[in-house]
């Protein structure tokens, strides 16, 4: 029997006027500082390469936009497939796609994917900027579903059902969809027709527990962070959104989108996620 789902029972989903950081100096190797001294230039680092995590009720084609306008400026991009099974779990999936890049990252994630980059990146140290679009931002001790009650306007409960799945060790969890035919109305309003229903169809469901798990490390308290408001989220309350900006201390753009704002706004997503890549790159840093 599927159990009913409230309000709390669920939140998230798929889905800066920004001041640039201060310039810092960079520390050189001795062998690099006796090849300076004999006129020679040490490599330069390699330029960020720019990973994107999605989130529930999404999968990684909602950067498509994205992930081309980024190309075509020279990025490396790269958008793994999220498991959307559990907080800590996610999260050290994607720390093991970090590890296995070169050079510096600019981190982004979308909505629950906020809260699996804020686990992931802690201790990164190739991480240099965290970039929320439409995203869960968790202090240790908070989970995604106890920030969208901080504040009334999410109608993601209302447009969900539950349905179950087996657990890897027996027994089953339960995991949410977004009904297909409220999915364009709350997820991705504004978004053509077709392309909506394309994407109600390949939604990734979330598992329940990874919206209630809570958080046990914060990124943003060390890392430099920007986030995109999304001022017509019927996901996450545009007021939640703007809260977990200011205390991140982020350098936050609001932009009239829903909560798929990489779908249905790709070109202010693409300009923050510029923003902090032109605030980390080595050109700007090094002198």
């Amino acid at each position: 029997m599927k159990p009913s789902i409230s309000r709390r029972t669920v939140t998230v989903s798929l889905l800066a006027g920004a001041a640039t950081l201060g310039t810092a100096g960079t520390a050189f190797s001795a062998p690099a500082a006796a090849a300076q001294r004999h006129g020679h230039r040490p490599p330069q680092s390699a330029k960020p390469t720019v990973v994107l995590i999605h989130g529930a009720f999404a999968d990684a084609s909602s950067w498509s936009g994205v992930v081309e306008r980024l190309q075509h400026q020279g990025h490396k991009v790269v958008a793994p497939a999220l498991p959307l099974r559990g907080l800590a779990s996610d999260a050290t999936y994607i720390r093991s796609v970090l590890d296995s890049i070169e050079g510096p990252i600019v981190l982004v994630g979308h909505s629950y994917g906020g809260a699996v980059i804020s686990h992931a990146a802690a201790g990164a140290a190739q991480v240099k900027a965290l970039v929320y679009i439409a995203a869960f931002v968790p202090d240790i001790g908070e989970s995604a579903l106890d920030l969208t009650e901080k504040f009334p306007g999410s109608t993601l409960g209302q447009a969900t059902t539950s349905q179950s799945y087996p657990l890897p060790g027996g027994g089953e969890g339960q995991e949410l969809v977004i009904r297909k035919d409220l999915f364009r109305n709350q997820f991705a309003a504004g978004v053509p027709v077709t392309t909506a229903q394309v994407m109600a169809v390949g939604q990734r469901p979330i598992a329940l527990a990874a919206l209630q798990e809570k958080a046990t490390k914060a990124a943003w308290k060390s890392i430099p962070s920007w986030y995109l408001v999304a001022s017509e989220d019927r996901n996450i309350p545009p007021a939640a959104e703007q809260w977990m900006a200011r205390r991140a201390r982020a350098h936050t753009v609001t932009v009239r989108a829903p909560h798929a704002a990489s779908v249905s706004d790709p070109a202010p997503v693409t300009e923050l996620i510029l923003r902090a890549v032109r605030a980390v790159e080595p050109a700007r840093q090094g002198h």
